[in-house]
């Protein structure tokens, strides 16, 4: 393992409705830098799927916004056009929750387990289980790892019956796992949290999200 872990974060927007969870996003920011880590920010460069007015909870309509401007939010503007991730630079990747996984990261919110995903995370995910480095997930974001991987790789999203049945359909194996606990594929090198895929105070986020950073770099040059 390097002294200091370089982490890639790909975000999705801002916001738990339509972007990513910014409780799971800062905080796995925070276990980054808490275990000696760094990490920089990565989003895909295109619109998001819709916006969400997260106080009425309904799509505004006629709006729209940029996944990666809207996550230049989270990052303070430290952020990257995921289409220029390369993983010479990065020693492990994490994707933190959100709808926005689902929505602008893929499409498992509309198609499950027969989604799309977008191009540059597919590339990224790809590059890094190639190069033999550790990828993680939070809450909803372990199905897109599930489309793209397959192959029978073990997850978590909790315990939604539903869910975990899509995650199989797309080939993978899923795990229940209660609050804050970490389902790691060790062959394969993948570390998944359910976060708010369960009902959680922000204080088991916050551990869910260490735990899944923690056991990253456990798997990192093992």
């Amino acid at each position: 393992m390097t002294q200091h872990p370089r982490f890639a974060v790909i975000l999705s927007g801002c916001g738990v409705f339509d972007g990513s969870e910014i409780h799971e996003a800062v905080l796995t920011l925070l276990a980054i830098d808490r275990l000696g880590g760094r990490y920089r920010c990565y989003a895909p460069d295109r619109p998001q799927m819709h916006v969400v007015n997260h106080l009425s909870g309904q799509v505004a309509q006629g709006e729209s916004r940029n996944v990666l401007v809207e996550s230049a939010r989270i990052a303070r503007g430290q952020i990257a056009d995921l289409a220029t991730f390369d993983p010479a630079e990065a020693d492990a990747l994490i994707l933190p929750g959100g709808f926005g996984a689902a929505k602008n990261l893929s499409s498992f919110a509309t198609e499950g387990a027969a989604c799309t995903v977008d191009p540059g995370v597919e590339r990224a995910v790809r590059a890094m289980v190639a190069a033999g480095k550790p990828v993680g997930a939070l809450c909803i974001a372990p199905a897109v790892l599930a489309r793209i991987l397959g192959d029978g790789v073990e997850l978590t999203i909790g315990d939604d019956p539903a869910t975990a049945a899509a995650i199989e359909a797309a080939g993978a194996r899923h795990r229940v796992a209660g609050r804050a606990e970490v389902v790691v594929d060790r062959a394969r090198k993948l570390a998944t949290s359910p976060c708010y895929m369960l009902s959680s105070p922000i204080a088991t986020i916050a551990d869910g999200a260490e735990n899944t950073v923690r056991a990253l770099i456990e798997l990192i040059g093992s």
